[in-house]
């Protein structure tokens, strides 16, 4: 869920109790150190990793391209 550009990390905290300094030091931990430079360079200005950066009309935790069960996205 954190790779995912488009779950808020408020959407994480919901689901797994993690907030999003333990979210960063989790990708830290499990990442190769250039996908953790990536994926921070990409949340510093991805404004839809905040609900309250979004846009008005998006309420949803999950991408429109993900599957109403579980957590895995469908393939195209």
């Amino acid at each position: 869920m954190a790779w995912e550009d488009r779950t808020p990390f408020e959407a994480i905290e919901f689901q797994f109790g993690l907030k999003e300094k333990e979210v960063i030091e989790f990708m830290r931990k499990n990442s190769l150190p250039s996908s953790f430079r990536m994926w921070r360079k990409r949340m510093k200005s991805r404004t839809t990793k905040h609900t309250a950066l979004r846009e008005e009309g998006i309420k949803r935790f999950k991408c429109s391209r993900q599957r109403g069960t579980g957590n895995k996205i469908s393939k195209r």
